[in-house]
């Protein structure tokens, strides 16, 4: 499918002079409001906003030299005229939406422009899946921008996925209209010791002219990290201490401090602009991953820009973090993220720039939502029938195959146990005491069982391990085909049972979410297309995720946004223990090591 990009500014140049000029009407006028210019942090009162063909033509105290006959005016009533919210790094997947039903769910909280790197469906898909997301993208009425995969696998020889991006991939890619970027170069450890594939991978982005996106998960700043930035990452959103903010900042990267549905980054961070008075231009604000029930009910990147005003940040400081901050790192400064002549005409109008109201949201030059509810058409990729069979399992499974065997004779185990973090997508690497029963290990107390089932191949597959920080109790088991990054199906239970009953739930349905107890299925969020997303309305499936998250509730887990810890649980490329396909691996090392201990 070939898209339509949004015209350029050399092709409506002569149309923005002579509309600034006075020579030509202007489609639009946005009257009487605040201008909050994020290029000298400023709020200029009474001031106008002229628009034509999508862009912003003429910002100014007086705009009735632009007006005609058919000109449409915007009464901004006094009230503040910011600039269209940009999220620097985001997975739309996360969100178990696609691009269409996402951006209908952020456009009233003004999100107008959004990073996303479709990594998710490329272990599940490919190259093809990522073209698909990309061609839905570039459909939408806001500016979705794709960042080329760089890692699937995200840790070679640590996990199999269901597909592979090469080098070659990501050189075609980066001539795609909508491509801006390299994704989260999460193989860190590959960066550092010079892995040709993923130096050629940040080479061939970099001769194109674009961004390259990080993830630098370790804690270790020394040697390791210096050598990372010396690859060409440009950005990294892993940090989760005020001294990752400055270090990255120093190093010349930007520090993206991300709050999403369960990654609460920012109030540990933004210290090194409130406290320590670092230049902000360097730190931008994201979202990572935000599930729909969050974008639904709680907000998008409105929310983290409340929420660093909250942390202490200055209001206007915050919106550059979150506009022109971002729009600069990619390149893309004189396209979006300021109320500036040339640039797309993408305004929020707002009553109140801590509280952040988002009463009108403008994108280039129409009004797309109004009071919370979104006014435009959102289309959808006519996704084809292979992208909606991708839970390839082969049989059936029972309570056998989530055994984990003790050792001959053992009335006890020491086991290594993937601990959960709450807020936060690193795990601790813990160790408990463990009873055997009939030769098999047994959770108890804190401690879950926990399962990769291989989806892809139908290889029968499933590695158990152990997990803790739950909080469940009973006879329970959830299972999702949301298993970052590889996208196997990841079960947590407390019995075998149930653990089998869940994930063969799955495999009828084609993929999503599901949480039994007792041998009922308490709640089911379906996500046919790769396992990943649902074409069905935002509001519908953010209300099935919110009778998901009462499940995990009901069934004994306490912490906030659990479902997104549970997600990340395969996610071999931030540590400290993850579980793979292949088995249980320890992060600190990129080594497999044993469950159980003695």
């Amino acid at each position: 499918m070939t898209q339509e990009t949004f015209p350029t500014w050399p092709d409506t140049a002569a149309q923005l002079v002579n509309v600034a000029a006075g020579r030509a009407p202007a489609d639009t006028i946005i009257q009487g409001g605040i201008w909050v210019n994020v290029h000298t942090r400023e709020t200029l009162p009474d001031h106008d906003i002229a628009i034509v063909a999508g862009r912003i033509a003429f910002v100014g105290p007086d705009a009735r030299h632009c007006r005609g006959a058919q000109t449409r005016i915007i009464e901004a009533k006094g009230r503040y005229m910011i600039p269209g919210l940009c999220d620097g790094h985001m997975h739309i997947e996360s969100g178990m939406l696609t691009p269409a039903e996402f951006a209908r769910a952020v456009i009233p909280h003004g999100t107008t422009s959004m990073f996303t790197d479709p990594h998710e469906i490329a272990n599940v898909l490919g190259l093809e899946g990522v073209r698909m997301m990309h061609d839905e993208a570039l459909m939408q009425p806001i500016n979705i921008f794709t960042q080329m995969p760089s890692c699937a696998p995200s840790a070679p020889g640590m996990e199999t996925t269901g597909f592979e991006i090469s080098e070659k991939d990501v050189a075609e890619a980066m001539q795609w209209p909508g491509i801006v970027g390299l994704g989260e170069m999460m193989n860190f450890p590959g960066v550092s010791n010079a892995n040709p594939q993923m130096l050629a991978e940040m080479a061939a982005t970099q001769r194109a002219g674009k961004t390259v996106g990080g993830h630098y998960a370790s804690p270790d700043l020394g040697p390791a990290f210096a050598a990372y930035v010396a690859g060409g990452a440009a950005d990294d959103h892993e940090g989760t201490c005020e001294a990752d903010a400055i270090a990255r900042m120093r190093q010349g990267m930007r520090s993206m401090i991300r709050l999403g549905s369960a990654w609460y980054d920012v109030e540990s961070q933004i210290t090194a602009i409130t406290e320590k008075g670092l230049d902000s231009r360097n730190m931008i604000l994201c979202t990572d991953d935000c599930h729909s029930g969050t974008l639904v009910n709680d907000g998008h990147m409105n929310r983290v820009v409340r929420h660093a005003i909250e942390c202490g940040c200055d209001p206007l400081v915050a919106l550059q973090m979150a506009t022109i901050n971002t729009a600069t790192h990619f390149g893309l400064e004189r396209e979006i993220g300021s109320i500036t002549p040339g640039r797309r005409a993408d305004v929020i109008l707002t009553s109140d720039l801590k509280k952040l109201p988002v009463e009108v949201v403008i994108a280039r030059g129409q009004i797309v939502a109004r009071g919370g509810a979104c006014l435009v058409d959102c289309p959808h990729y006519d996704w084809p029938t292979h992208a909606r069979q991708t839970v390839n399992m082969a049989s059936d499974l029972n309570r056998d195959d989530f055994t984990i065997a003790a050792p001959q004779g053992a009335n006890g185990v020491t086991a290594n146990v993937i601990g959960v973090v709450e807020n936060q997508a690193p795990t601790k690497a813990l160790q408990f005491e463990l009873p055997v029963t009939e030769g098999r290990v047994q959770a108890t107390g804190e401690v879950c069982q926990i399962a990769l089932v291989e989806r892809h191949r139908a290889t029968g597959g499933v590695v158990n391990a152990f997990v803790s920080g739950f909080g469940y109790d009973g006879a329970m088991a959830m299972a999702s085909t949301v298993a970052h990054d590889s996208h196997h199906m990841i079960v947590v239970g407390t019995d075998a049972d149930q653990m089998a009953l869940a994930a063969n739930r799955l495999r009828a349905v084609g993929g999503g979410i599901t949480i039994f107890r007792d041998g009922a299925e308490l709640a089911l969020v379906e996500l046919p297309i790769a396992g990943l997303m649902s074409d069905s309305p935002a509001a519908e499936v953010a209300a099935a995720t919110d009778a998901m998250m009462r499940a995990m509730r009901a069934c004994g887990c306490k912490l906030n946004n659990a479902y997104m810890q549970h997600s990340l649980l395969a996610l071999v490329v931030i540590p400290e223990l993850r579980i793979s396909d292949l088995g249980l691996v320890d992060v600190r090392t990129f080594e497999f090591t044993d469950v159980i201990v003695s």
